[in-house]
């Protein structure tokens, strides 16, 4: 494996379990709109969707509907759940080893929470950027992400790799040309790790 000047990660699924807060939030939307909460399918979307892209299948595009979800999901409180998320096994062990070779970034679906969940978490030690939908003109599965993580820390795609768990950030990273780890079955690698804990040994970092 390639000694990698930059590692971007992608946040829910990667760096922390966070389904049950994805799915929380968007209920919390969906019970101001006075309807039903999300189903297995939509459980799923909103695990890797950005908002947008989650209120854009559920209601249209340019809908009445659409709208109101966006305006009512802005003013959301997330702080609530914050708590809601747990960080994967050695999580901070793991950025504190890899941050000693390599420039570490976020690239997420997240829009003001990508770096409200770096701040919270305090991975902001360990990390140069976080970018989320609100830097970019699109989310991913478009590399827009990966691209400015790579423009502002000064790293060429064959320099970068991208670790992500889903097959949107597979595509965002064949988009741009970087390296891709993915973390578990459902992230379309070839050869996916388990779990985070793995990434290390798969760098040739231990």
């Amino acid at each position: 494996m390639n000694e990698f000047k930059l590692i971007i990660f992608d946040c829910d699924g990667v760096l922390f379990e966070s389904r049950p807060a994805n799915v929380a939030f968007h209920n919390a939307v969906l019970a101001q709109l006075e309807l039903p909460r999300l189903d297995a399918a939509g459980e799923d979307l909103a695990h890797y969707l950005a908002a947008g892209q989650l209120y854009d299948r559920m209601f249209g595009v340019g809908t009445p509907l659409r709208a109101r979800a966006g305006e009512i999901a802005r003013g959301l409180d997330y702080e609530p759940f914050y708590d809601f998320m747990q960080p994967v096994d050695q999580l901070f062990e793991i950025l504190e080893l890899l941050h000693r070779r390599h420039a570490l970034a976020m690239a997420s679906n997240r829009s003001r929470t990508a770096q409200g969940t770096a701040t919270r978490f305090g991975l902001d030690r360990y990390l140069k950027l976080v970018v989320g939908t609100h830097d970019v003109a699109r989310p991913k599965p478009a590399p827009d992400m990966l691209e400015l993580c790579m423009t502002r820390l000064g790293a060429t795609a064959e320099q970068t790799v991208f670790v992500g768990d889903a097959v949107t950030d597979l595509e965002a990273a064949r988009a741009c040309g970087v390296h891709f780890i993915g973390v578990g079955t459902q992230s379309g690698a070839d050869a996916p790790i388990a779990e985070l804990r793995d990434l290390p040994e798969r760098l040739g970092s231990r």
